[in-house]
């Protein structure tokens, strides 16, 4: 699988819904292809910090106080940028 292709199955592969075989592939491909796996760590960081914003369940200050605790550690795994 190429960086293409991995980046055009991305959406499923987080979803678990790839074929058995592309699952395979992308995961031999994330292995050896530093740049595409920063591309899943932080897509990955992307959809949890918008689903903490989003939660109608959390009050105000749990969700602001969960936000930071999700960035403070994609800050400190690499995947999200210091803003």
């Amino acid at each position: 699988m190429t960086c293409e292709e991995l980046v055009r199955h991305l959406s499923d592969y987080i979803d678990g819904t790839l074929a058995p075989e592309d699952r395979a592939a992308a995961e031999s491909h994330l292995e050896g292809c530093d740049k595409c796996h920063l591309v899943l760590d932080t897509t990955r960081c992307t959809i949890l910090l918008y689903r903490a914003a989003r939660s109608p369940a959390l009050d105000t200050a749990r969700r602001d106080a969960l936000l930071r605790r999700l960035e403070k550690a994609c800050r400190r795994s690499g995947d999200l940028d210091p803003a």
